[in-house]
């Protein structure tokens, strides 16, 4: 197993679920050039980690999942170097996004700009009841730039990410679910328990399975519908000839429980 030691992360492993807390709560958790790079640098290690099947993505205090990016590195940006940065912050972002192994946000009050971008880059996304969501950046005379104009609006439709890039308000929780941004709000006390547990159903499951679940579906929403489900076949055909297969339909049939081996 990795050991995981950051100065702007927290990260924990219990049950091979690692829960990832960004770790500067006096500034919101704002994102910095150096918390990126410690993601970059953790989500590669956990790729390979055998000891870690399920990710939570967090912030660390109740009152914010992540503010925005670090303003004042923004202010202090021009066009070549503005280039740079969006380009370093997408492929931190692509990384977590394109993960084999299910990554949950765990939203917890303020989910702005960069950091609204990085739920987006999640696979799915919990928010507790205090949560705000939205993409402010017009209002620095920026456009989001960490994947926000493209993954927004595969999530919610272009009308809504347009109404929300181009106002700069942010939404409620509510609102948020509403629309689809996330897929349920729940108490601010129960969202890390509940979000473990939902991680935990995920990898209890075939780990093949859900290793190529990801895939398919985070690639074929690329592709024309005719070539995601082409990929889809291929993807379903790959599961038919493994283990875990003939383990889980083997298991269904006797009515007991599968004990899957990732084969």
């Amino acid at each position: 197993m990795e050991t995981y030691q950051f100065r702007w992360l927290g990260v924990t492993v219990e049950g091979k679920i690692a829960v990832v807390r960004l770790n500067r709560p006096d500034v919101l958790n704002a994102l910095n050039r150096e918390m990126l790079a410690e993601l970059d640098a953790c989500f590669t290690a956990m790729a390979s980690d055998e000891e870690v099947a399920g990710i939570i993505l967090t912030g660390t205090g109740e009152k914010a999942f992540a503010a925005g990016a670090d303003i004042r590195q923004l202010a202090e940006l021009s066009g070549v170097s503005g280039l740079e940065y969006s380009r370093a912050g997408q492929a931190v972002f692509e990384r977590i996004a394109s993960m084999a192994k299910p990554v949950i946000a765990a939203v917890n009050g303020y989910c702005l700009g960069g950091g609204c971008e990085l739920a987006l880059a999640c696979h799915f996304r919990f928010a507790s009841e205090n949560a705000r969501f939205g993409q402010p950046e017009a209002k620095l005379g920026l456009i989001p730039g960490y994947g926000g104009t493209q993954r927004l609006a595969r999530l919610v439709g272009q009308g809504r990410a347009m109404e929300l890039i181009l106002t700069g308000e942010p939404v409620s929780a509510a609102e948020a679910e509403r629309i689809g941004l996330v897929n349920r709000v729940v108490p601010g006390a129960e969202l890390l328990r509940l979000s473990i547990e939902a991680a935990r159903k995920i990898i209890a499951n075939g780990p093949l399975a859900v290793r190529l679940a990801l895939e398919t579906v985070t690639k074929g929403a690329e592709l024309p519908l005719e070539r995601a489900l082409a990929f889809e076949s291929a993807m379903f055909g790959l599961c038919c000839s493994s283990e875990d297969m003939k383990e889980g339909t083997a298991a269904f049939i006797e009515k007991r429980k599968a004990q899957f081996r990732g084969k």
